[in-house]
C-alpha cells in the first residue's frame, strides 16, 4: 500500500478558538456541533489509524490572532510529546504593518514550515473570510508575504475563483516562495459556469512553477463524501497541474461531519489509481514530502 503524507489536517482545543466557543455562526462546511469540542492528536490518531498515513502537516485553525504564537507552541509541545504532526503550518497576520516580529517569534519552532491567512472572499456572505475580494492584493500584505522567503517559508494561499488571477499577481511577484493553493481553489457546485471558472482560475495559477494545490476539502460544499466528485476534481487538477504538484490533505476533523478517515482516503486512493505511478506516488506523498518536509 502506498504510504500516505496527510498535508492538511487540524488538531484544537475549543478553548483557543473564538469560533467554536461562541454562538454558531453559518460556515462553509454547514453545522458543525459535532466538531465544538477539543480535538486532540490521540483522536486524530485513532481516525486515521486504518488509512494508512506515514506523516502527518497541521495546519493552522483560526484561535484569536493575538494568539498565534501560543497555536504553533502548543502544536510543537504536542509534537514534541507524541511524535505527531511532523510539520507545522502556523499563522502570522499579513495585514499588519511588518509582519517579521511574528515571524521571528514562531522561527524557533522547529517544525514551522509555513504559514496560511485566509484570504478568500465569496459573493455568498456565509462562505466569506477575507475583509474584501481584494485583500489578496493589499499593500501590507503583499510587502509582508515577500518577507516568507527569508524564513524559508512557504504560503497557504486560500482563494476562491474569482480572485485567482490576483493570487497569480502576488504568485508572480513571489517567485522564491512556494504557495500552496489550499483546497485546491474551493470548487462549490458543479454548475458548467462554475466549473469553467474554477478551471480557468486554476490555469492561471499553474502558470507559475512555484504554485502547487492542496487535494483536500473536497466535501466543503457537498457535505458528504463523494468518490465521482473527487475523481474529476483529481483528474482535472492532474490535467492542469500535473500530478508532481499536486497533495492529498484530510481536512480532518471538518470531513468527520460526513465521513469517516478511511472511507475518505480510499476515495482518493480510487482517484490515485486511475494515474501512472509517479503521479499517484507525488498526490498521495512525495509531493508534501519535497514542499512541507516533514520531520
Amino acid at each position: 500500500m502506498q504510504p500516505i503524507i496527510d498535508s492538511h489536517f487540524h488538531i484544537w482545543r475549543q478553548q483557543d478558538l473564538p469560533w467554536l466557543i461562541g454562538p454558531m455562526v453559518p460556515r462553509i462546511f454547514g453545522p458543525y456541533d459535532p466538531i465544538r469540542r477539543d480535538y486532540g492528536i490521540e483522536e486524530f490518531l485513532a481516525d486515521q489509524e486504518a488509512s494508512g498515513i506515514e506523516k502527518a502537516v497541521y495546519v493552522q485553525t483560526n484561535w484569536a490572532k493575538d494568539d498565534f504564537e501560543k497555536e504553533t507552541a502548543w502544536v510543537q509541545e504536542t509534537a514534541d510529546r507524541t511524535g505527531w504532526p511532523h510539520a507545522i503550518v502556523g499563522f502570522a497576520d499579513m495585514t499588519v504593518d511588518d509582519v517579521r516580529p511574528q515571524l521571528d517569534r514562531l522561527a524557533k519552532y522547529s517544525l514551522l514550515r509555513g504559514v496560511r491567512m485566509q484570504l478568500h472572499w465569496h459573493e455568498n456572505p456565509d462562505y466569506r473570510f477575507a475583509a474584501s475580494a481584494k485583500q489578496v492584493l493589499d499593500p501590507n500584505v503583499r510587502k509582508n508575504v515577500a518577507f516568507l522567503k527569508d524564513y524559508g517559508l512557504s504560503f497557504d494561499l486560500q482563494l476562491f475563483p474569482a480572485q485567482m488571477a490576483d493570487g497569480a499577481t502576488l504568485v508572480e511577484e513571489n517567485p522564491d516562495t512556494r504557495f500552496i493553493l489550499t483546497h485546491v481553489g474551493m470548487l462549490t457546485d458543479m454548475d458548467p459556469a462554475t466549473v469553467a471558472a474554477w478551471e480557468e482560475g486554476l490555469r492561471q495559477l499553474a502558470a507559475h512553477p512555484n504554485v502547487f494545490a492542496k487535494l483536500s476539502g473536497l466535501g466543503t460544499f457537498i457535505h458528504r463524501n463523494d468518490p465521482e466528485l473527487i475523481d474529476f476534481i483529481v483528474s482535472r487538477a492532474v490535467d492542469i497541474f500535473g500530478g508532481d504538484r499536486l497533495m492529498f490533505g484530510s481536512n480532518f476533523p471538518i470531513e468527520k461531519l460526513w465521513t469517516d478517515h478511511k472511507t475518505m482516503v480510499d476515495s482518493y486512493r480510487a482517484a490515485a489509481d486511475e494515474l501512472d505511478e509517479n503521479a499517484k506516488a507525488a498526490i498521495l506523498h512525495d509531493t508534501a514530502a519535497r514542499v512541507y518536509r516533514p520531520a
